[in-house]
């Protein structure tokens, strides 16, 4: 089974893709963002365009993940965001479409939250860059997200990317729990009390920044 966490920048696809993988034995981590890089590292930045729209890239997508479900026994996790019924039909229907087991759940929040959440990515947390008195140098280094949060929710409320879990006010864990209900699977228990997981969150944070 393939689940696809959807969502919009910054509402916690990558931190409730990690905490699945940590709770289901035998599952993999596939992030498609990774092929994307590698497309706009091989044009000029000045007309790099967003990597979605190579269609190059809906493609491979469907040919790497195709080729890992053909082999892996396991669960495949796929956190990425996709915001365009066309191109979610090229990818998530296409690999449906060739007979793979693809459960889709789009994380929401109110933009507010989003926000937030994108003001504390590598501090650990939005309470801690306003403590601190980053949160305006943080939101303007994620100015190209935040840009995408309004429009990003409204397309990702459509019913085409259902099921939708609202995360306002879960933790990571409840998130996950949340996630792999409406796929009806069944996670190991949570191993972690309050200050393992902001630990593992700061960790996780930096880890996919430093991937991008």
């Amino acid at each position: 089974m393939l689940i696809w966490v959807n969502g919009t920048f910054g509402v916690g696809k990558t931190h409730t893709v990690a905490e699945l993988h940590r709770r289901l034995p035998g599952s993999l981590v596939v992030d498609p963002e990774h092929v994307g890089y590698g497309m706009q590292k091989a044009v000029p930045p000045s007309y790099c365009p967003d990597f979605q729209e190579f269609v190059s890239w809906r493609t491979g997508v469907v040919e790497v993940l195709d080729l890992i479900l053909r082999r892996h026994d396991g669960h495949v996790l796929v956190p990425m965001t996709v915001t365009d019924p066309r191109y979610f039909a090229e990818t998530v229907g296409e690999l449906r479409r060739i007979g793979h087991d693809v459960r889709h759940v789009a994380l929401l929040a109110a933009p507010e939250t989003v926000i937030a959440r994108l003001a504390g990515r590598g501090l650990g947390g939005g309470r801690l860059a306003d403590a601190v008195g980053l949160r305006h140098l943080a939101l303007r280094r994620e100015q190209w997200a935040v840009e995408r949060v309004v429009p990003n929710l409204e397309r990702l409320r459509a019913p085409e990317f259902a099921q939708h879990v609202a995360t306002d006010h879960l933790t990571v864990p409840q998130a996950a729990e949340r996630v792999a209900a409406s796929c009806a699977v069944e996670l190991a228990a949570s191993d972690a009390g309050p200050l393992r997981r902001a630990v593992r969150r700061l960790v996780t944070t930096r880890e996919h920044l430093r991937s991008r």
